[in-house]
């Protein structure tokens, strides 16, 4: 999956190799755990992950407070930028040597579920009923099969509506709130909308990604009542009369109102006209907070609009995964376990990426009340209008089929309606042959 503002929030970092932790941090104190430790020989476990230098730091403190707590249990941890991650994870996985703990996107599960690489994790749940209690139950459906589940949730996001407070301000325009509906999105990004002598667009009044459907498309399909693709993944459904329309409104205001960058014009400031500050609103995930917080002007999130048939937006999770071939199942899972724990979890809710999976954490100060100062709860609240981003085997291709395919109606080098109608029994395709 090509996730892109994730690329662009950590672009100028430079991106961690691997790294083991049997100590804190300088500076960091063990989070002290309740938790028994397991009663095993002295066992070194891996980890592989994407992420960069600002997650590894803290999931070496992560480790270290579980080797603490389980001292005969050592994490080795590695890290890579997300495509390297990938393709040395493909390449690992086809030797039979995969790390015995790796993270996983939640729409690329069932890929990798459904090649017999993946431990199930289900008896070890059965040994361990209560374990799952008080798990947002939202995080928990992408992992579930028939024969069980085969990964746990780590963290989520749900897409919220970000603003620029100084352009509102300047414009006189009032911020969004949890009332507007995309009518009162799209009046407000024409006001917003600045337009020189010569015609070219110095301010917009919105931006969003239109290759991956999380943020931004899939919630405004969602809230004109239609959807991506129908329950049993056989038919994709972005070109039913619901879905057009939803297209239409954006297009509209890309090509009519002029308030939202074509994507050749957000290209010029680096993928992101908001985070550059040249647009006035866009629609993205807590992944971005981090990027965002030493940004050069005032911000603030509020819910996603209301659309025809209601509100909507996604949730999506990265969670943990223990390869099949591992040759220490129990103490991986030992380590998957830790993660769900309250110190845990904690730690993550500090690192401010995303949200905990675990309730208790989301909804304490260690979530709520971080460095950047914005409310929050908007992120937990979404769930109770949340619908879960598509998990399905073949979803990369999928997705990527129809990004592309997509991509010239966002530069203005080709019609919508037609452009849908050639990539729709296109990205149907991809699901027949992977049925």
């Amino acid at each position: 999956m090509k996730r892109f503002l994730f690329i662009l929030v950590i672009a100028s970092l430079l991106l961690a190799g691997c790294g083991g932790a049997k100590t804190p941090a300088a500076g960091n104190q063990p989070v002290a755990s309740s938790a028994p430790a397991v009663s095993t020989a002295p066992t070194e476990i891996s980890m592989m992950m994407w992420g960069d230098p600002a997650e590894l730091d803290v999931w070496n403190q992560i480790v270290a407070d579980f080797h603490q707590a389980n001292p005969n249990i050592t994490v080795k941890v590695e890290v890579s930028d997300w495509d390297s991650y990938w393709t040395k994870l493909k390449t690992l996985l086809s030797a039979g040597t995969p790390p015995d703990v790796f993270a996983m996107d939640a729409p690329l599960y069932l890929d990798y579920q459904s090649r017999g690489v993946l431990l199930n994790l289900q008896p070890y749940l059965d040994k361990n009923p209560d374990m799952l209690n008080g798990v947002y139950p939202q995080t928990l459906e992408a992992y579930k099969t028939p024969d069980g589940m085969y990964g746990l949730p780590r963290d989520f996001q749900t897409i919220v509506l970000f603003y620029n407070k100084d352009m509102f301000d300047a414009a006189g325009v009032a911020y969004p709130t949890a009332d507007w509906t995309y009518d009162d999105l799209r009046a407000a990004a024409k006001k917003l909308t600045k337009i020189g002598a010569d015609g070219k667009v110095t301010q917009f009044g919105y931006s969003l990604d239109l290759w991956d459907f999380e943020p931004g498309m899939s919630e405004i399909i969602w809230s004109y009542g239609g959807d991506l693709i129908n329950a049993e993944h056989t038919k994709t459904l972005v070109g039913a009369p619901k879905a057009r329309e939803a297209f239409q409104f954006l297009h509209d205001m890309m090509f009519v109102d002029k308030s939202i960058p074509d994507t050749n014009t957000a290209s010029e400031y680096g993928g992101d006209p908001f985070l550059a500050g040249v647009s006035a609103m866009t629609a993205f995930g807590h992944w971005v907070v981090p990027g965002y917080t030493d940004a050069k002007f005032n911000w603030d999130i509020a819910p996603m609009p209301n659309g025809p048939s209601g509100r909507a937006t996604s949730v999506n999770s990265a969670g943990f995964v223990v390869g099949k071939a591992s040759k220490n199942p129990d103490a991986a899972f030992e380590f998957l376990k830790y993660v769900l724990s309250e110190p845990a979890q904690t730690r993550l809710a500090e690192l401010g990426f995303a949200c905990p999976v675990l309730k208790s954490v989301a909804e304490s100060d260690a979530f709520l009340k971080q460095k950047t100062q914005i409310n929050q709860k908007i992120f937990l609240d979404s769930l109770a209008f949340a619908h879960m981003k598509p998990v399905f085997k073949g979803y990369d291709e999928w997705s990527s089929t129809i990004g592309d395919g997509m991509a010239p109606v966002w530069t203005g080098e080709a019609e919508l309606g037609p452009t849908l109608d050639t990539v729709v029994p296109a990205a149907d395709e991809v699901l027949a042959n992977n049925q």
